[in-house]
């Protein structure tokens, strides 16, 4: 596993992966931040590509990322981990719709379970979800993280 560190408009980034592809994407600036396996080798090289999308997209440039990933999860995380990438770039939608699109309509809350142990924040947008009334709910990276990278997508200013 090699893993290197990123700073960004949203604070430093900690980008895990191996041959298959990008396996985490986490914000380091709260209390949770993941770190390093022993084990894991620090490399830019394998993260070259994600990068330069990631300078894109905060960039306002870029609105889907198209690098490998290879998240790790049980088939019922993954699912709704597909599903985030289907969200298009500048829309919202609630944790029920989201059920609704996996057809499991009544998984609701297991959808929000999934969607806060996403490991690959931004590139699988689970900032895009939110809660039934509008309102912005939990965010690994926090609420002030996720409301401004909701505010790029609207167009309303680059994070550059």
């Amino acid at each position: 596993m090699y893993y290197c560190y990123q700073s960004s408009p949203v604070g430093k980034l900690l980008l895990a992966g191996d041959a298959k592809g990008l396996r985490m994407l986490d914000f380091q600036g709260g209390p949770h931040a993941t770190q390093p396996k022993p084990g894991w080798r620090e490399d830019r090289k394998p993260f070259r590509e994600v990068i330069v999308q990631l300078q894109q997209y905060f960039a306002g440039k870029r609105r889907e990322f198209d690098a490998p990933l290879s998240p790790e999860g049980t088939p019922f995380q993954l699912q709704v981990w597909r599903a985030l990438r289907g969200i298009p770039y500048g829309e919202t939608l609630s944790y029920g719709e989201l059920a609704r699109r996996i057809r499991k309509p009544g998984a609701a809350r297991a959808v929000g379970a999934a969607n806060g142990d996403n490991p690959i924040a931004i590139i699988v947008p689970c900032h895009r979800v939110i809660g039934a009334d509008g309102s912005l709910t939990g965010y690994g990276g926090g609420l002030g993280i996720k409301q401004k990278l909701l505010e790029l997508e609207r167009g309303e200013h680059s994070l550059f």
